[in-house]
């Protein structure tokens, strides 16, 4: 099992695998059509208050970190995304913001490595 990040404005490749968008709100600027994915986990994604909160501070990220991972602890949705990684040898968890060190995907994609 392999899993990547990659931006959503990044093209799909079929090196991704399985494409799960990550984000509650969809990526701006990109046409439902235009964007590859396979699924699409709102729920995963940080709730609207702790987003709103962080606001891609990098300042607060390591706060940030240490909510989402409570919050991914607790999640329903965590169920589902596990057994998609059961299903599929390799997938990209996809993701719209602009900073590629500070973002959901980044605290993802280590819980999940983390929680096997």
């Amino acid at each position: 099992m392999k899993i990547k990040i990659k931006r959503a404005y990044e093209p799909a490749e079929r090196s991704d695998g399985y494409r799960i968008l990550v984000d509650r709100l969809w990526p701006r600027g990109i046409k439902k059509e235009d964007l590859h994915f396979d699924v699409w986990l709102k729920e995963i994604a940080p709730s609207t208050a702790l987003r709103k909160w962080f606001n891609h501070d990098a300042e607060k990220w390591k706060e940030f970190k240490e909510k989402y991972t409570v919050a991914l602890k607790q999640s329903a949705t965590m169920k589902d995304l596990k057994e998609l990684m059961n299903k599929h040898k390799i997938i990209t968890l996809v993701y719209g913001a602009k900073d590629e060190e500070h973002n959901q995907a980044v605290v993802l994609k280590e819980f999940l490595e983390n929680n096997k």
